[in-house]
């Protein structure tokens, strides 16, 4: 087994790089061992194809304590007990399988006899990701393996039943996607209301058998008898709804460019496939907070580029960090960085970008939408959290949280906090120079790549967003073959075989295909996120000492406010 550190505040125990029933009953029974130490500090536990990873507080947790958490559990966790069979109904082909044609064409048979092949095995669960509760499953016969479509499609739908190689998978939601779709289920393969929410776990087997009907209209699927509790393709998410009368709101006049709800992040839920989520820019967020004496993780709005329109139906207190979006109260300018009284009626609004990309709007007690898995954050793709898992829309009324005692007092001596200039979250001047540390699969690479990575000059491209940003500019040599999906961390940069690096942001998916040769440090990750399209990258080597040591002067700024 090899075990590396990936970046400042994760660990991945590697076995065997094989797609492997035993090797996979290893690294899920050694993640099951790990999880019942609750070892402090550590806040999600992964089990991939042939790894493990361990993400951690750095500020928490020794990288060594965990390094050797790892190795004890490597040592003595049995491999994991086999878990259930699950039977999953599936109707191939038509509207339901549009690719079913395409991968008989491959095959060289009929595509009566793929859906034939593809019922007759019974697959194991290898792990989950993209999605939550995407489970990868494998091995489907070499006859109807087929790879990934050249062109990925914008729209699959919930319950599509795809090939991509010796793999077969299930699409929780409707999503993007590159499989091959052969076929469609009826089951919720995703509900964040249930116990547990998905409904399959690494280490379990899956049998496809056909299901009567069609799929493709909802009046059919409603239909299709599933004999699972988990029938219908729904999102697997309830609704908001308004809040109740009477509860103290804020209304979005207009909804600016992208805002949406933000927490500290959903941990603990990485190894169903959710992602974290979270502020992109963690330290604007957790200044807004102090500002208005919430605690660090209470919820606040993140507005890019363009901000909102806000009215504040009662008295409140307000923050502006980040960005600067020049905001604004009843036409009078807010200073940045300072807590600000609005009284009830007034709207907050938000000029030009002068520089940045990301404010951060926080208001005393916090905003108080429905918690998803223990996190108020909003992740798009996945649709969970915030207001419906979406960005904010005219009209929503987001419901608010109940000040501190230690606010009620400042309303009274109507006395507000401010943040001194050296505490103000930095903002890039037309780029970035951002500190890194090897990366989970830097040994995957030679020296030259280091070096290329390091010497090049990289722009923001417009293709970027909160899940991770490409970069145009230097290629960088990208390891011959293919990589086994492996778990990605925030802050990676991948290098895809086109040699131009991603940068995985806030929003990362939980697993990924694509190596990563570094990892942006935790300290320099807020300056990341305040880059725009056209703005320059550039990558330069420190020490993980460096690195905890910036980490812990960042740190220091919300507690130096309070």
């Amino acid at each position: 087994m090899r075990i590396r550190e990936a970046g400042d505040s994760a660990v991945v125990a590697d076995l065997e790089a094989v797609i492997d029933p035993a090797v996979n009953a290893r690294v899920v029974g050694i993640a099951a061992f790990l999880r019942a130490q609750a070892i402090p500090g550590v806040r999600d536990i992964v089990s991939t194809f042939h790894s493990v990873a361990v993400y951690f507080d750095p500020l928490a947790a020794d990288v060594s304590a965990v390094d050797a958490a790892l190795r004890a559990a490597a040592a003595q966790a049995p491999p994991a007990a086999a878990g259930r069979t699950i039977e999953v109904p599936v109707t191939y082909g038509g509207e339901d399988g549009p690719d079913l044609e395409a991968v008989a064409a491959v095959a060289g048979c009929s595509a009566a006899e793929v859906a034939e092949r593809h019922l007759s095995r019974t697959y194991r669960v290898y792990m989950l990701g993209f999605l939550p509760g995407y489970p990868y499953m494998a091995a489907v016969e070499d006859r109807i393996a087929a790879p990934r479509r050249d062109t990925p499609r914008v729209r699959v739908p919930a319950g599509s039943v795809g090939i991509a190689g010796r793999q077969t998978g299930i699409y929780p939601r409707e999503s993007p996607g590159g499989w091959q779709i052969i076929g469609r289920t009826p089951l919720t393969l995703f509900d964040a209301g249930a116990t547990p929410p998905a409904l399959c776990a690494p280490g379990d087997e899956v049998r496809f058998v056909r299901a009567v009907g069609t799929l493709a209209s909802d009046s059919a699927r409603s239909s299709v008898a599933s004999g699972s509790a988990r029938s219908s393709v729904a999102s697997g998410f309830s609704r908001t709804g308004d809040p109740p009368a009477g509860t103290p709101c804020i209304t979005v006049l207009r909804p600016g460019l992208l805002t949406t709800v933000q927490d500290e992040g959903r941990w603990g839920y990485q190894h169903l496939g959710v992602p974290v989520a979270g502020p992109m820019d963690l330290v604007a967020h957790r200044l807004a907070n102090a500002l208005v004496d919430n605690p660090s993780d209470a919820a606040t709005l993140e507005a890019t580029l363009v901000g909102p329109e806000l009215r504040v139906e009662q008295e409140v207190w307000i923050a502006v960090t980040g960005a600067d979006l020049q905001p604004s109260i009843d036409g009078a300018d807010v200073p940045r960085n300072t807590a600000v009284k609005c009284g009830a009626g007034s709207v907050l609004r938000f000029g030009a970008r002068r520089a940045g990309a990301r404010a951060y709007v926080a208001v005393d007690g916090g905003f108080a939408t429905r918690p998803v898995l223990g996190s108020r954050a909003t992740h798009l793709l996945s649709g969970l959290g915030g207001i419906d898992g979406r960005a904010l829309r005219a009209g929503d009324r987001l419901p608010l949280g109940a000040p501190s005692a230690d606010l009620q007092v400042r309303r009274h001596n109507d006395r507000g906090a401010a943040v001194g200039s050296d505490l103000e979250v930095r903002l890039p001047a037309g780029g970035a120079r951002l500190r890194v540390l090897p990366g989970p699969q830097a040994d995957h690479f030679d020296a030259s790549a280091v070096e290329a990575l390091q010497r090049g000059r990289y722009i923001v491209s417009p293709q970027s967003d909160r899940m991770g940003y490409r970069l145009s500019g230097a290629r960088v040599p990208a390891p011959a073959g293919e990589m086994i999906s492996n778990v990605v961390v925030v802050g990676g940069v991948q290098v895809p075989p086109s040699g131009e690096p991603i940068l995985l942001m806030a929003d990362r998916q939980p697993t990924g295909g694509y190596p990563q040769l570094a990892v942006v440090i935790g300290a320099d990750l807020p300056l990341a996120a305040q880059l725009v399209p056209g703005e320059w990258v550039r990558f330069e080597a420190c020490s993980r000492a460096e690195a905890l040591a910036a980490l812990r002067a960042q740190g220091g700024r919300p507690r130096a406010i309070r």
